[in-house]
């Protein structure tokens, strides 16, 4: 199983990332790939060419402002293991109510005159310490199977981070990923921190819904 690690970043890495990637307990042999760059869409399609050329399996995105626990690979791993083929773990925002980074309703409604208007919430409760389908959520820490990716592009071509009716590249892959027809799960098992100016957890989430 040829497992490839994804990173994307601006011009740095945040330490706590860097000590929590160390400590990452890897079940099997990994890759890495990190892709620089200020467009955060543009990295990550070229970290699927990057996955691509080295013949990966599966894929697990880290983004470079997180804190990831130590079995969140094994974890992510069982789960594509039982048939899930994208599942993220869980994080929370860096602001007010600090909701979580997972969407129970992610789309894209036209209005009159074709103008797009972008649906998306967050919970306000989520099932704990288990995996859960979702409509969408932030790429921090995801794992998928090549399988998927190749279903996505097959569909919508070579760029599916391109960012798509005001949602970011992130949401943008989600929303294609179900028009691919597959479905989207988060193990809420795997308790991310996001990195900022302390580290964000579930005790700093008011319990309240934001679209921001």
């Amino acid at each position: 199983m040829r497992t490839m690690i994804m990173i994307p970043c601006m011009d740095m890495v945040h330490a706590v990332f860097m000590h929590s990637l160390l400590l990452l307990d890897k079940p099997w042999d990994v890759m890495y790939a990190i892709s620089r760059g200020t467009l955060i869409y543009d990295s990550r399609n070229k970290l699927l060419e990057a996955a691509r050329a080295n013949k990966a399996d599966r894929l697990l995105w880290l983004d470079s402002d997180m804190q990831i626990p130590m079995d969140a690979m094994r974890k992510l791993g069982e789960d594509l293991d039982a048939g899930h083929e994208i599942v993220s773990g869980l994080y929370f925002k860096r602001k007010p109510p600090f909701s979580p980074v997972v969407y129970k309703e992610c789309r894209i409604e036209r209005l009159e005159g074709g103008k797009l208007d972008p649906v998306a919430k967050t919970y306000t409760d989520y099932p704990k310490d288990q995996i859960f389908e979702c409509e969408a959520f932030g790429f921090g820490c995801v794992m998928m199977t090549m399988d998927a990716v190749e279903k996505v592009t097959g569909r919508f071509g070579l760029m599916p981070f391109m960012p798509v009716g005001g949602f970011g590249e992130d949401l943008s892959f989600c929303i294609r990923a179900r028009e691919a027809g597959l479905k989207l799960y988060c193990d809420s098992r795997v308790r991310c921190g996001h990195v900022g100016h302390h580290i964000f957890t579930a005790e700093d989430w008011s319990g309240e819904d934001t679209l921001n």
